[in-house]
Formats: C-alpha cells, sequence, structure tokens
C-alpha cells in the first residue's frame, strides 16, 4: 500500500465552492500528501490541485510555498480558477522572482532547461503530467527526478492510458510511493525480444490496480464515488472517417531496390510519414471540403507534420498556428486567443496543444489531418473539446488514406482498450472508494503454504516453501544440486512473502538464503555438488543515480555467500548469451549510444554455473564419500578431453569465405560461424569482416546474434540451446510461461557429469521441474520443491508424461525369440 505522509483535514475546511466529489478527493489526496488525481475532463482537476497545495501550505506554516507545474496556454485558466476560490497564484520562470510564501506556476519547459529548482518550494503538483511523453523518454525520468526534495507532491492529468505501465509506474516513482525498478520487478513480466515492452503477470493484475488505487484516484464520473452525477454528462461525441484515395500501385521500390505492388502504410513510423507526404494533397482537399460545408463553426485543425502544417497555411489563410519554433509567449497567446474565441481555426499537433488546454466554450469541432501511433496524443487531442461542461454535441472527422487502414484499425484496438482499461479502474473504485481499508485486505499477502505432495515412479515433488521442504529432507540423502536460485529482487514468482523474490535488495535476499543454504550442505552427500545458476544484474542508470546502466556482480556475491556457510568452491562455468538479444531486453549496449560516447557501452553479460562441493568425511584424498565413478566404455578420455579443454580442430574441410557466410540464411549461418570458430585460429579482423558482409546485404540480424564464436574454453558453454526449456510447451499450450526456465543442456551436462545413474536430484527452487524432468530422461531420481502453485501443478503434468513415456514399451518389448534373432 502507498505510504500516508500528509495529514487530515475536515471537509468543513476545504472550500465551500467545490463540488463533493471534489470535497472528498481534496481530502484523501492531502492526507496522502503524495497522490495522483486523474479524473476525466472537465471534473476539476485545477481546483482540486489550488486547494490540496492551499490545505498543505497551511499546514506546513506561514512560510509555505508551493509549485504548479503547467502546459503551456493554460496559466489563464488557472489564474480564473483561483481566483474563484479566493487565491492569489503568480507565475515565473527564474528564482528571482519569488517574492515570499504562496503559490506560484510555471511551465515544464522551465523546470525541464533547469531555470527554476522545484526544490525550492514544499508543495509541488504536475498538471497534465502526460505532456513529459513529448519530451522524450530520458527527459521524462530526470524530470521527475528533479522534486526528489519536496516533501508534498501530487499529480493530475486526465488520460493517464491505462495501457502505459511505464507510465503510470513513473509517476509512481515520482510520488515516492514505489521505485520504479521494484514496480516493474513485482507486477511485470519483459519481452525477452524488446526492452520496455510490458504486460502484467497474470496472477499480479488484480493486485496490480488494486496497488494503483491506493495512491491514484481514476475518476470518470462523480457518481463512480457515490456522488450525483448532475451536471456531469459528457456531450455525445461523433466520429466521422474520410477515406481518401490515391494510386495504390505506385509505391515504388524498396530499400533493396524490389518494386512494391501495392502501397501500404506499414506498421512503422517512416513508411507511414512517407504516406502521409504522398497523400497530403488528397487529404487537404478533404478538410477544405469539410469547412466549406460548414463556414460558421469553429475547429481544431490537428496535424502531425510540419509540412502538414504549412499545407494547412496554405489552404486556411484564417488559421493560426502553434508549433515548436515559435516563441513560447506567442504560442500560448494563440491558445489563449482561441479558447476565448477570438479567432476560427487554430492548427496545432496534439503534442503541443493536446494536453490541458479547455477550447469546449468556443468550440465543438476538430479534424485530424491524418492518423498516426500515438494514441494518448489522439485521446488527449478529443478531449480538448469533448468534455465536460461541454454545451455541444461533439464532431470529430478522421481523415486518412486509402493506404492506412491498418494503421486505422490499430488506433481503433488501442481506443478499445483503452475504454476497457478505463473500466477496470472505475469497477475498483466503485468496489473500494477511497478507503484504503477495504483494499489492504485483498492486497495483504500470504505466508505459510499448506503443502502439496506429488510422486511416481523416480520422482517426487512438493508445493511447499523450499526450506520447510529441504528441512523434511534426511540428512547426507541428496546426490547432486542442480538450481537456478532467484536473482534477489529482480522477480516475483508468487504473491506470497515465503518468495525469495520478494525482498528489498542482495543484503535481504541473501538474508533468506542464509536459511537455506545451510540446508542444502546438510541434505548433501559428502563430496558431492550444488550446481548453482546465476546471473548478473543490470543496474539501469535512473534508478542507481549514474545515469548510465552498470552491473550487479551476483554471481560472485552467490559464491562468497556458499562459501561463508561451507561449501568449497570448485570452479565456475561461463554460458554465453546473445549480446543482441540482450540488447534487446535492456537498450544497455545501444550501437546508437557507443558511437556517441564508447565509454558507457560495457558487454555482454553471461551467465554463470558455480560448482560449491560438500567437503568429503575422508579429506586425505578429497573423494567423494559416495563419488560419482565413470567407466571408461561410458566415459571415454576423448569425451574427458572435450570436457576439460573444449579444442576443437578443422576436420579437414575448406573453411568458408566471408563471402560464402555472408550469403547463408542467419538461422544456418549461426551454427557454421561457430564451428568455424572452434576449427581455426580465431581473426578478430576476419570475424568482423563476415558481419559487414552481412550488413552490406541487409542480412545482419537485429534480433539474435548470427556470429556468435565458439569457445576454446571448458568453463564457457557457448551452444545452450535457449528453446530447449519446459517454457516452450506453456507458450505452446497458451499457459503462463515461468519467469527464468533453465535451459535443459545446462541441467542435462550437470546431470551427466556429476551424479551417477540411479541417483537423486534435487533442486530447491523446482519452477517447471526442469530439473527431475531431466533426471528421469537421464536414468536418475529427482525431487524438487516449488512455491508457485501453478508452476507445481504444471510440472506435475510434465512429469508424469516423462513417466509414462518411459514406462512405454516398445514393439522389441514384446517381440518373439525368432524375430528378435532376424532383426
Amino acid at each position: 500500500m502507498a505510504p500516508s505522509i500528509g495529514f487530515h483535514v475536515e471537509l468543513d475546511e476545504i472550500n465551500p465552492l467545490l463540488k463533493p466529489h471534489q470535497k472528498a478527493i481534496v481530502q484523501w489526496a492531502v492526507r496522502g500528501g503524495r497522490r495522483a488525481i486523474f479524473a476525466a475532463f472537465g471534473l476539476g482537476k485545477s481546483v482540486m490541485q489550488l486547494e490540496a497545495m492551499r490545505l498543505v501550505l497551511k499546514g506546513v506554516g506561514d512560510s509555505g510555498r508551493g509549485l504548479l507545474v503547467i502546459p503551456l496556454g493554460v496559466r489563464q485558466e488557472f489564474t480564473r480558477d483561483a481566483a474563484m476560490l479566493g487565491l492569489t497564484i503568480r507565475f515565473i520562470r527564474r528564482p528571482e522572482e519569488i517574492d515570499g510564501p504562496g503559490l506560484y506556476m510555471t511551465n515544464y519547459e522551465t523546470v525541464r532547461d533547469g531555470k527554476l529548482d522545484p526544490n525550492l518550494f514544499d508543495v509541488a503538483s504536475l498538471d497534465e503530467a502526460s505532456v513529459l511523453r513529448s519530451f522524450g523518454s530520458k527527459t521524462y525520468q530526470t524530470f521527475l527526478s528533479l522534486f526528489d526534495h519536496v516533501r508534498y507532491r501530487f499529480v493530475a492529468t486526465a488520460t493517464p492510458s491505462p495501457n502505459r505501465y511505464k507510465e503510470l509506474i513513473h509517476y509512481a516513482g515520482f510520488l515516492g510511493v514505489m521505485d520504479t525498478g521494484q514496480a516493474l520487478t513485482r507486477f511485470f513480466q519483459r519481452d525477452s525480444s524488446k526492452a520496455n515492452n510490458l504486460t502484467l503477470y497474470p496472477h499480479k493484475e488484480k493486485e496490480f490496480w488494486l496497488w494503483l488505487n491506493s495512491w491514484a484516484i481514476f475518476l470518470q464520473r462523480p457518481s463512480d464515488l457515490g456522488f450525483p452525477d448532475d451536471g456531469y454528462e459528457l456531450p455525445p461525441l461523433t466520429v466521422v472517417y474520410h477515406e481518401v484515395q490515391i494510386d495504390l500501385a505506385a509505391a515504388g521500390p524498396d530499400r533493396d531496390g524490389q518494386g512494391i505492388l501495392f502501397r501500404d502504410a506499414a506498421l512503422n513510423l517512416t513508411d507511414t510519414a512517407k504516406e502521409k507526404r504522398d497523400s497530403l494533397p488528397a487529404r487537404i482537399a478533404a478538410m477544405q471540403a469539410i469547412l466549406q460545408a460548414d463556414p460558421e463553426s469553429h475547429y481544431l485543425l490537428w496535424h502531425d507534420l510540419e509540412d502538414e502544417r504549412r499545407a494547412i497555411e496554405a489552404a486556411v489563410p484564417r488559421a493560426v498556428s502553434v508549433y515548436g519554433a515559435q516563441d513560447l509567449e506567442e504560442r500560448e497567446r494563440a491558445i489563449v486567443d482561441f479558447s476565448e474565441g477570438r479567432f476560427q481555426y487554430l492548427a496545432a499537433k496534439p503534442v503541443i496543444a493536446g494536453s490541458g488546454c479547455n477550447f469546449q466554450r468556443h468550440c465543438h469541432k476538430a479534424i485530424f489531418l491524418g492518423i498516426g501511433f500515438k494514441f494518448n496524443d489522439f485521446i488527449q487531442a478529443i478531449h480538448r473539446i469533448q468534455r465536460f461542461m461541454q454545451a455541444h454535441p461533439v464532431e470529430i472527422h478522421i481523415i486518412y488514406a486509402e493506404s492506412e487502414r491498418e494503421v486505422l484499425r490499430t488506433l481503433q484496438a488501442k481506443w478499445a482498450q483503452h475504454n476497457e482499461m478505463v473500466e477496470t479502474m472505475t469497477e475498483i473504485i466503485r468496489e473500494h472508494g477511497l478507503n484504503h481499508l477495504t483494499m489492504a485486505e485483498v492486497l495483504t499477502r500470504s505466508i505459510g503454504v499448506e503443502r502439496i505432495e506429488a510422486s511416481g515412479e523416480g520422482w517426487l515433488v512438493a508445493n511447499n516453501d523450499c526450506v520447510e521442504e529441504c528441512r523434511l529432507i534426511e540428512d547426507n540423502s541428496i546426490d547432486l544440486i542442480v538450481t537456478s536460485i532467484p536473482f534477489s529482487n529482480h522477480y516475483e514468482y508468487t504473491p506470497s512473502y515465503n518468495d525469495f523474490g520478494h525482498t528489498d535488495g542482495d543484503e535481504h535476499f541473501f538474508a533468506q538464503m542464509d536459511f537455506l543454504t545451510p540446508e542444502l550442505l546438510r541434505i548433501l552427500k559428502p563430496g558431492r555438488l550444488a550446481c548453482i545458476h546465476v546471473k548478473d544484474r543490470i543496474l539501469f542508470g535512473s534508478v542507481t543515480g549514474y545515469g548510465t546502466p552498470t552491473v550487479n556482480p551476483f554471481h560472485a556475491k552467490t559464491l562468497f555467500h556458499c562459501m561463508s556457510h561451507g561449501f568449497a568452491y570448485m570452479g565456475m562455468i561461463q554460458i554465453d548469451t546473445d549480446v543482441v538479444r540482450e540488447n534487446n531486453q535492456t537498450y544497455r549496449l545501444g550501437y546508437t549510444e557507443m558511437r556517441k560516447d564508447g565509454t558507457k557501452m560495457g558487454v555482454g553479460s553471461p551467465e554463470y554455473l558455480l560448482l560449491m562441493r560438500k567437503l568429503p568425511t575422508d579429506r586425505s584424498r578429497s573423494y567423494a564419500d559416495d563419488p560419482v565413478v565413470k567407466r571408461i566404455e561410458d566415459y571415454s578420455l576423448a569425451r574427458w578431453q572435450i570436457d576439460a579443454h573444449a579444442r576443437w580442430r578443422s576436420s579437414g574441410d575448406r573453411l568458408l569465405s566471408p563471402d560464402e557466410m555472408a550469403a547463408l540464411p542467419p538461422d544456418v549461418l549461426a551454427k557454421v560461424f561457430r564451428a568455424y570458430s572452434l576449427q581455426s585460429i580465431y581473426d578478430y579482423e576476419h570475424h568482423v569482416r563476415i558481419g559487414e558482409a552481412l550488413q552490406t546485404r541487409h542480412a545482419l540480424p537485429s534480433t539474435f546474434m548470427a556470429l556468435m564464436p565458439g569457445a576454446s574454453s571448458a568453463f564457457v558453454w557457448d551452444d545452450v540451446n535457449r528453446m530447449l526449456t519446459l517454457n516452450t510447451n506453456q507458450s505452446a499450450k497458451g499457459r503462463e510461461k515461468h519467469v527464468c526456465p533453465l535451459q535443459f543442456d545446462i541441467v542435462d551436462r550437470c546431470i551427466e557429469r556429476y551424479s551417477n545413474k540411479g541417483e537423486l536430484v534435487f533442486d530447491p527452487f523446482g519452477g517447471l521441474f526442469t530439473v527431475p524432468y531431466r533426471a528421469l530422461h537421464l536414468g536418475r531420481r529427482g525431487r524438487a520443491a516449488e512455491l508457485n502453485t501453478g508452476y507445481f501443478f504444471d510440472g506435475v503434468k510434465y512429469l508424469e508424461a516423462k513417466e509414462r513415456q518411459m514406462a512405454m514399451p516398445s514393439l522389441f518389448d514384446f517381440a518373439p525369440p525368432s524375430l528378435e534373432a532376424a532383426e
């Protein structure tokens, strides 16, 4: 739950001019001290912010100062609303303009450019904070951190699109509710192919929305809080689509010179911008037809490109434009004049005038000269005129080219998703209102678990806390431990406090491991190994304050932790990972950023397998009490040499030239290049030339590393197949995938190298039970514990299927002797 750092105010202390729903929200916000007001257009965000800040300053004392940060063009409205409430608010751009205590306001650009320090104030509120998106992601994040020393903070915006999760958790970070990285860890699963593509864990969706409602109010209408909706009926909205025809056959060539049969605004910004420019004359003609058919109405003319702005100015000389290169005063004056009805047509980009401005008094019609991918800008622009207190039905005209039908469908799908998410929040507010106690009951995490056991021929697994399960296992009874431990607080796997991922950081995590590691040492047979899979963690610069991603050496911390509990360190196997895929997940090794400053780029983060040994009883020769014996016929000298050194030599075939390699498909090339790199003396420049030859042919993949060199050391595993996990089956069945699946290759090599057939292999963090599954496959026995009930039942199904597969008789099991002899 979000903490409360404010103070209680009685309803009769709140300005009587506020409506009942506004009073309730102000009381809630002041009590929290750091809250977000996400109220629909026209519900009175401005008066709620002003009154909340007044009450906070009253509590602070006579010397208190408050700063309201606003978009361009809305200062007149705040000045007017403040006067209505009997308040004085002054607009400033420099600290020298601060004249004693009281309320001040400034534009976002002033703070962004470092002209005014927010920490000179006791309370700050960000009005229409979603405009920060137009500053770019980096500025967005750094801007929010500028307020870290302001005790009381508020955010107010009408449409924080509920499906823009990163924006919502940035607000949580700004308010001090939860660190951005912690929120990402707690609620979201990452897309392994693309950074920032977040989806909620299915089992955490309800928890996320309830947590959000503990610090943010999503209000669509007063009745959501039990108040009457009198005067708060949204005007009807009519959307008229205008499709303009273009020459679909005049598509031209693609980047490789191949002719394109039909025009199509493919779903990327470059192709869409080209289609917009080519269809501009037809779209301008459609806009002119709309205006000529309705010469009396005032219109907003929304556009995205500067070419469109210039075309509007040429076609509609009476239109007044606002654009980025204008002087701020001139831009703001034009927005205010249009809102006051002083001219008929305003042309603007949604990112410039689509947030915070209220145009409903003199305008109820708008034309979108084109469509794009930025849904939030689109919906914000619509609600400049479709809002409470609008006296007329709203009419929106959307003009698009025939080749942009797919773009239109994408926009409409986002609109439907937005409405669905808003309804989800509305239902939560209707159920819980502003009452934290009822939400706290739902959000309470469990502690403890009722043990469930499942077993079969050669395997036993339990749905249980791993520490408690280990305590049930006899001393010196496990032959081999193979596990992938949680990576500190990087993921949470269950909504239970027993979950090792539910920790605050490394120190807290290893304090919990202090309960488990001694148990692992106790149950392991003397002289046997625990193979522990780990990976270093990437720490983002916005979280650490370093400004650049750094690496947390988690594998080293794990190593020393195990040694501190009595394990002997036997070595470490490095498992190479795909650096291109890693960068797609983190953007840490970006090629563009590296060219700007090579000192920012580190290297790819491999995985590690720590080999930790429980010392044998007899240490004179150091053999295990029950040694893992290899027979010559099962484990040859040649295999040992490869395991120990992995020095491969050429088979005698001629090596492929760079051009021949570059001509291969990327998936084939990945295999061929690895073999080549192991069979020859490695040449860095040769390696680069192959990649450059691929790049010239536009065949160098950007989603995976096609030219990963093979390793010449047994301590580096470079051929782990990352698709060979039980997650592949989970995905095929449409079930929830495990957060960190362990690859079969890793498990198989550990089991074959460090255990005998028939022995017992254990995993305290069972997941989907990959370790016992592979143990059965390799003729061993398997045991595991797993806290997540869903994973447990899915894993049991895989084990039962493996048991049936192994028990299934073959044709020759029942064949008569004569048939066997004949064969």
